[in-house]
């Protein structure tokens, strides 16, 4: 292996982070990093937002559901999916924007997930650590006023940045014949490879909290997809302007 898949493979997620502070010109890299990735014919529909006012910081700790290193690391972005800028430059054209296809959901929400983890590759290689907040999916709307976000954009989640304060241990995956398949969808190597990842999150989860925590992927999953969550994200993203055709 080289330093790369190294550096992958050791991903954390981190959330106690010191007081250093990241150096402008080092987010500026980042970001240009983002950018660099892939992007669905040359759309790129991604927008960040740095917060760095204090209170905007405290609020999106609420909004997050309580998350606190949203305010303690060193920056926090907020990764917007834009159609807004798209949708001007076709207008400036003098062409009509054809709102609300699903398929623009997709191109800008994507673009938003491959530029974000380019970024926290380039971070993750100068040491930094980082973590992804889906919970300001929780109230978007209030993120979205927060932010003057204008409609056809969307707070996707978002991204802690700082160097860390602490070394977790990496958290397993699911076994690789569980997840790569050969021409076809093969369920039938759920039972053996989910239940040997079940006993090994199990065993990581107990390690990892001094036996305070006893669960397993797949009651987690119960718990998580066995029931609705955020249903308010439908008609919010409607109301931005997505998911109308």
């Amino acid at each position: 292996m080289n330093k790369t898949i190294e550096q992958l493979l050791a991903h954390r997620s981190i959330r106690k982070f010191t007081n250093q502070a990241i150096p402008q010109s080092t987010l500026e890299t980042l970001i240009a990093c983002g950018q660099a990735a892939a992007t669905s014919s040359n759309v790129q529909a991604v927008t960040v937002v740095h917060v760095t006012d204090i209170n905007k910081r405290a609020r999106m700790v609420k909004l997050s559901g309580g998350q606190s290193y949203v305010a303690s690391s060193g920056a926090f972005l907020v990764y917007c999916a834009d159609m807004n800028r798209p949708k001007w430059a076709c207008e400036n054209q003098g062409g009509t924007y054809a709102a609300g296809m699903t398929e623009q959901f997709i191109i800008a929400t994507v673009d938003v997930a491959l530029a974000a983890q380019n970024t926290v590759i380039a971070a993750e290689s100068l040491g930094l650590g980082i973590c992804y907040i889906g919970g300001l999916r929780n109230d978007p709307q209030q993120v979205a006023d927060l932010l003057r976000l204008p409609d056809y954009v969307y707070p996707v989640f978002g991204l802690c940045l700082g160097y860390p304060d602490q070394d977790p241990e990496v958290k397993p995956r699911l076994p690789l014949n569980a997840v790569l398949m050969t021409n076809q969808y093969d369920a039938s190597v759920f039972p053996e490879n989910v239940s040997s990842y079940d006993q090994t999150v199990r065993q990581y989860y107990k390690t990892r909290t001094g036996g305070k925590k006893d669960s397993t992927w797949s009651e987690e999953m119960k718990a998580l997809v066995g029931k609705e969550s955020r249903v308010h994200m439908q008609e919010f993203l409607r109301q931005r302007g997505f998911l109308q055709k």
